[in-house]
């Protein structure tokens, strides 16, 4: 758990938000409560670190209403915690399928609740690292001329220069210069950091294609 964590609270429950609330905040988390689903979408923050706590079934959005309109409103797929007052083995399949942390059933235990938060920050403070680094890449290759681009695309596929050139209709020593500006534009030495830079970005396009529709 940070400092700086937030767990957000979704539940039409009064009661069980309170009980909740008072829970998580004996723990040390920054808990941000809310009765009304829209208010949540509304004042949410993808930037603050942490996790969200959703109630399955409330009046106008359900939960994974909730998770769908994260995902598609912000871009970042925030870590969830689903909760029930209903052992609903069909919604719990869902929820799963749809990148859910964890489906606790009311009343909840309070050792489950902790560690299924704890689970959900894990995986937030990782997906966070994982875009710093992309965003920092992605500046990186923006750099980048197109042609720079082209020899990027051809030595991560593990072409020679002599080749490069044969394929992109130049000079060896000219693929050499592009080569050079390339890497120290990247802030890279070797092939095999440019392959994993190369990776990187490929990672990136696939959790993106993959993110959960709900």
């Amino acid at each position: 758990m940070t400092d700086k964590s937030t767990i957000y609270l979704v539940d039409d429950d009064a009661g069980v938000l309170k009980a909740l609330s008072r829970l998580l905040r004996s723990k040390g988390y920054e808990v941000k409560p809310y009765s009304s689903p829209q208010v949540f979408l509304q004042e949410h923050d993808a930037g603050a670190p942490g996790c969200a706590v959703l109630d399955v079934s409330m009046p106008g959005l359900d939960g994974l209403e909730i998770q769908r309109a994260l995902t598609t409103t912000t871009g970042y797929a925030r870590p969830v915690v689903f909760v029930t007052g209903k052992g609903d083995i069909p919604t719990s399949v869902r929820a799963m399928k749809a990148g859910a942390v964890d489906f606790l059933t009311k009343p909840i235990n309070d050792s489950d609740l902790f560690e299924a938060v704890a689970r959900a920050e894990a995986r937030d403070a990782e997906s966070r690292r994982f875009h710093s680094e992309l965003r920092s890449i992605q500046a990186k290759v923006s750099t980048l001329t197109p042609r720079e681009r082209e020899v990027f695309s051809h030595v991560v596929a593990g072409r020679l220069n002599k080749q490069i050139a044969g394929d992109l209709g130049t000079v060896e020593k000219t693929i050499k210069v592009h080569r050079s500006r390339m890497m120290e534009k990247l802030g890279i030495r070797t092939v095999a950091d440019l392959v994993r830079m190369a990776e990187r970005l490929n990672l990136a396009k696939q959790a993106r294609s993959h993110w959960p529709k709900g």
